[in-house]
């Protein structure tokens, strides 16, 4: 059970560190872009952390994915730099798409588009 505590407690502090640097060092990168990190799961060693990014204000997501795929390396040293003395080693960081809000936005146009009648007294 203490290791399930290990990887929640590590999870959090990474999805906090890494909107830092997001919001810090990379805010330049991607002007106009809304990037969010939904949630951050660890691995059972704590090696690999898969962080889900939500990506908002534009059409074309899966673009900025590939730009943070390619920032990793950048975005690893920076995580590093912040928790470095917390953990042994600094995860693998693994970047997906988190495509929970478009979902939740298309079930929403869903809702305001029903043609609902009202109800008979």
């Amino acid at each position: 059970m203490s290791e399930r505590k290990r990887q929640l407690k590590i999870a959090r502090q990474l999805q906090k560190d890494l909107s830092e640097i997001f919001r810090l060092k990379l805010s330049d990168y991607f002007k106009n872009t809304l990037i969010t990190i939904t949630r951050v799961h660890v691995s059972a060693d704590l090696s690999v952390a898969r962080v889900y990014i939500s990506v908002l204000t534009t059409d074309d997501s899966h673009a900025i994915i590939e730009k943070i795929i390619d920032q990793k390396s950048a975005l690893r040293k920076a995580l590093g730099n912040r928790i470095g003395k917390q953990v042994r080693k600094v995860p693998e960081l693994v970047f997906l798409e988190d495509h929970g809000s478009k979902h939740a936005s298309e079930i929403d146009d869903i809702l305001s588009n029903l043609d609902i009648p009202p109800q008979p007294e």
